[in-house]
């Protein structure tokens, strides 16, 4: 988070703002011969009644409203009197009906706005939480559903015993470093991200020897752009799961990500199974929920920065992704 989130994210910066707008109106209101000390003089006598309201009567609302309505109306009465009384000390006035009318409307309006900007921040951080809370459940579903799939290729390299072995392992803790320790930020350099697609990529071609041609190609600024972290091994993963493997011809992977004018184009493509049955269980959802969650996390995160664009082609399965990074 930036200084910047964090001044912005701040109850007391927060309040302070809105104190000193109403200041600026109240400067610009009052005809008073001091101007200045008059609208301190009226904040004060506002601020009492506006906290007390805030913090113990509006969240009443929510229970019972009536019993809301009824305490915001005597909040404002019992503090409209006693400003009304002090004004009347401080500059020797004589009470009279227009003095409570006046300031009844003026501190009903005040309460009125204070309310409604205590609703709306609320709000607005409560689905911040609900935001948050959701993708860090997306993650922690997203790393067991990867660190499965793999598991299941060091299973099978174990049972033929494959020289291969110590080597993979060694790409899998690369791998796991990566998930367990980067993906704790909300967002990671375009660099790392790319670096473990590179380690995956590693992975999956001593896995696949030469039954699969692999092409990897990467362009633009990558170190100084800030991704989503392992937003993009969900699509290279499926492409390698659902790959087309055959010894009469060899199956083929294509992934690009080029960076131009802070714009990532992601392309992923593989070779299928021509019935079709491996790519209606990818659409359909059978594969996993690593798709399901590649999709909602842009939907959180980037909700009107990317374009997501999946197609079929002959025997081939395409993933083009574009966002703003």
């Amino acid at each position: 988070m930036s200084k910047l989130d964090r001044w912005i994210d701040n109850k007391i910066v927060q309040n302070g703002f809105i104190w000193f707008f109403f200041f600026l109106v109240l400067l610009i209101s009052i005809r008073a011969e001091n101007r200045v000390l008059s609208a301190l003089f009226v904040i004060l006598l506002l601020a009492p009644a506006v906290y007390i309201n805030n913090l113990f009567i509006l969240p009443i609302l929510r229970k019972n409203t009536l019993l809301f309505i009824s305490l915001f109306v005597l909040n404002t009465v019992i503090f409209t009197t006693i400003s009304v009384f002090i004004i009347k000390k401080v500059a020797y006035q004589e009470l009279e009906l227009w003095m409570f009318v006046n300031f009844f409307g003026i501190l009903f309006l005040v309460l009125t706005f204070a309310s409604a900007v205590k609703i709306a921040r609320d709000s607005f951080t409560r689905r911040q939480q609900e935001k948050e809370a959701e993708l860090k459940l997306l993650k922690a579903q997203l790393n067991p559903h990867f660190l499965f799939n793999t598991l299941n290729n060091l299973y099978g390299l174990s049972v033929v015993k494959s020289d291969m072995l110590p080597n993979l392992m060694l790409k899998l803790s690369d791998l796991l470093r990566y998930s367990l320790y980067e993906t704790k930020e909300t967002y990671v350099t375009l660099e790392k991200e790319v670096q473990y697609l590179e380690n995956y990529i590693s992975l999956e071609k001593i896995r696949l020897e030469n039954q699969t041609e692999i092409e990897f190609v990467k362009m633009g600024d990558l170190s100084s752009k800030r991704i989503a972290p392992m937003l993009l091994i969900v699509f290279v993963e499926n492409a390698f799961k659902h790959l087309d493997i055959s010894e009469s011809q060899k199956s083929k992977v294509s992934i690009s990500i080029t960076e131009e004018n802070s714009t990532l184009t992601f392309i992923c493509k593989n070779t299928f199974d021509v019935t079709g049955t491996q790519i209606q269980e990818i659409e359909k959802g059978k594969s996993g929920i690593g798709l399901y969650n590649a999709k909602k996390r842009l939907a959180l995160m980037y909700p009107d920065t990317h374009q997501l664009q999946i197609d079929t082609v002959g025997t081939e399965y395409s993933v083009t992704l574009t966002l703003d990074v």
